[in-house]
């Protein structure tokens, strides 16, 4: 699965914009005993974060769990049908609509029916679990001594 970045020129930790990107927050006590788990969102193509934060909720810019420590920025050239944008905005206008559910209705699949949405890189195929795994592979921390908040 070829999944290449765009620059990282555009991402600004400093106000917290990550530009077409999957974020990532660890969840206290959680992230802490399953590293793997944590709190997702995805931003804009100018770095607007949405995340599904809880029941009937999407937040804009103020992230369920602290502000991102990961982040995966994607590419808008992959994007198939609808644009990037647009995508993010009908996903969290979706979940607006829809119950909490820790285990199978959360914050990943939030992120993952956006990018079904878009048809990401030629997918309709994302999941909460796919993209557990891809942050683990591809994320990059904001700062490296935030890993050590996540050891």
């Amino acid at each position: 699965m070829d999944m290449p970045t765009q620059r990282s020129s555009d991402i600004r930790p400093d106000i917290q914009r990550f530009p077409t990107s999957i974020v990532w927050t660890p969840i206290p006590m959680l992230t802490w005993l399953f590293p793997i788990i944590g709190h997702m969102g995805i931003a804009t193509s100018v770095g607007i974060i949405r995340d599904f934060a809880g029941p009937y909720y999407v937040s804009e810019d103020c992230m369920g769990f602290g502000k991102p420590t990961k982040y995966w920025q994607l590419s808008s050239d992959k994007v198939q049908f609808s644009s990037w944008d647009q995508a993010v905005h009908e996903a969290s206008e979706e979940y607006k609509q829809r119950m909490h559910n820790l285990c199978c209705d959360n914050c990943h699949s939030h992120v993952a029916y956006a990018l079904n949405l878009m048809q990401y890189n030629g997918s309709n195929s994302w999941n909460m679990v796919k993209l557990c795994f891809l942050m683990l592979l591809y994320g990059k921390y904001v700062r490296w001594a935030l890993l050590l908040l996540n050891l």
